[in-house]
């Protein structure tokens, strides 16, 4: 077999870039998706604790099917007791679902309280200020990546992108002390959220699947959400009635679809550059939404679209080291 051109190996590199690119803007634009049926879903039942938990729940329904209905997910699944005797997988990577559970739940708790855009920015922040932090320690699979000046510059400009982006919604709001307590919320969410990538992708990279840590995300997520739901059912009592609308489920399989990508993504290119390529996706789906279905209060503004085409220069920035080593 003759050895492989420099063109062809380039062609190659290209392409693979090319793919991670796409399938960071996939699972990236799951979650506005998934937030807003989250938010719908709160509204509907009054309690943020009740969507958070059927969000996860209905998630874990559909991972459980995944994983013991097709031949992929109960191979791949008898590998978690290997991997955890081996050491490939610790105990504690396996409660990386809490982190998701933190996050749905934080979801529901604040943007009624500091709207979207406040929320997306905190997020983004921590979600950037995590990815240089666990590539820096070697946290995810892919080991320890050096922050050089054009990361460190990709990040920023993402910060910067979605700071633009949102900014026609970021007026009105009072700066109390209470109001930037809720913002920490967000905030620790995204930075614990590129956390909870990093340890999915271990265990993707152990079991050669992403199915059963997604499952195993989806059975800590739920378990954590349904104590937090039981605290408030012994303060609060019960009285809430579910909806019919099947649409309002939906959640949890964006979740999975989030999860599940991200995993796959980190193995690949480590924790920054996913959470980078997911945060493009989260602008790229919240633009979207906003022209194709609009929430009361949504603003589509020159900066709301100039803003998200930044945050794609940004991530193909933060991109270069790795697309020429590559090459």
């Amino acid at each position: 077999m003759l050895p492989m051109s420099a063109v062809d190996q380039s062609r190659q590199s290209s392409a693979a870039w090319f793919g991670f690119l796409l399938t960071a803007l996939v699972a990236g634009a799951a979650i506005p998706s998934q937030g807003r049926i989250n938010s719908e879903l709160a509204a509907e039942v009054d309690d943020p604790f009740l969507a958070a938990l059927l969000s996860f729940g209905t998630g874990l329904l559909l991972m459980l099917v995944i994983a013991y209905l097709t031949p992929t997910g109960r191979r791949t699944l008898g590998q978690v007791r290997p991997a955890l005797r081996r050491g490939e997988v610790r105990w504690w990577y396996l409660l990386a679902g809490c982190i998701g559970g933190y996050f749905v739940l934080t979801q529901s708790l604040t943007i009624g309280l500091i709207g979207v855009a406040v929320f997306t920015v905190a997020v983004v922040t921590g979600q950037t200020l995590g990815g240089l932090l666990w590539d820096r320690i070697g946290l995810g699979p892919a080991g320890r990546k050096r922050l050089n000046a054009v990361r460190v510059l990709g990040a920023l400009l993402t910060v910067l992108a979605v700071l633009w982006t949102v900014s026609p919604q970021l007026g009105g709001h009072a700066g109390s002390w209470a109001w930037l307590l809720l913002v920490i919320f967000p905030l620790t969410a995204g930075f614990t959220n590129s956390a909870q990538q990093a340890l999915n992708g271990r265990q993707s990279a152990a079991y050669g699947s992403p199915i059963p840590a997604t499952l195993i995300n989806f059975v800590a997520g739920t378990a954590v959400l349904l104590l937090a739901y039981l605290v408030k059912v012994l303060v609060s009592g019960v009285g809430e009635t579910l909806p019919t609308a099947p649409w309002y489920y939906l959640g949890g399989p964006l979740g999975c679809v989030f999860i599940g990508l991200g995993a796959v993504l980190v193995t690949r290119v480590g924790v920054l550059l996913a959470a980078m390529g997911m945060i493009a996706g989260q602008l790229i789906g919240s633009l979207l939404l906003d022209l194709i279905v609009p929430a009361p209060g949504s603003v589509v503004t020159l900066s709301t679209v100039l803003g998200t085409l930044l945050t794609l220069v940004a991530v193909v920035i933060a991109s270069l080291p790795d697309i020429r080593r590559t090459r």
